[in-house]
């Protein structure tokens, strides 16, 4: 099997395992973390296009685990941590990561916030390097090995 096929399935996978946890995950802390994940996992390559945009916009607006929150509410804080990064990438990424960080006191939503990570980014087809970078970041701030997650 071709890595490409490995990886869609295991993103297949995690989408399913998140559904399964959906009543789990309706903590402020995850639905932040969720939202700084996005935008990090957005803008890895040091720049955030409009298809990259769409493909978030589409996530929150169809992804069973997110509905637990308002669709707005999450656009406002995905572009909010856009913002941060897009104003001074370094500064707003340490500024999301602290973000994120506030997912690891319940390690069910810490992994979930890593496989919303992985799923945004295979999302266009391919999970590129930049990408699995702020993941694998993102796990070490959810104290959560980045090796239980393939990265």
């Amino acid at each position: 099997m071709a890595l490409w096929d490995r990886f869609k399935e295991s993103a297949s996978q995690m989408q399913t395992q998140l559904a399964a946890k959906k009543n789990d995950l309706k903590s402020g802390a995850f639905r932040d973390a969720s939202m700084a994940m996005c935008a990090l996992v957005a803008a890895a390559d040091g720049t955030v296009d409009s298809s990259e945009r769409q493909r978030v916009a589409q996530l929150i607006a169809t992804n069973d685990v997110l509905q637990n929150f308002p669709a707005d509410d999450l656009r406002r804080r995905f572009e909010d941590n856009l913002s941060k990064l897009a104003a001074d990438y370094a500064l707003g990424k340490v500024s999301v990561l602290l973000e994120i960080a506030k997912a690891k006191k319940k390690p069910a939503e810490a992994r979930a916030v890593v496989q919303i990570g992985i799923v945004i980014g295979g999302a266009d087809g391919d999970f590129d390097k930049d990408e699995q970078a702020v993941v694998r970041e993102a796990c070490y701030a959810l104290d959560l090995p980045p090796h239980e997650f393939d990265l």
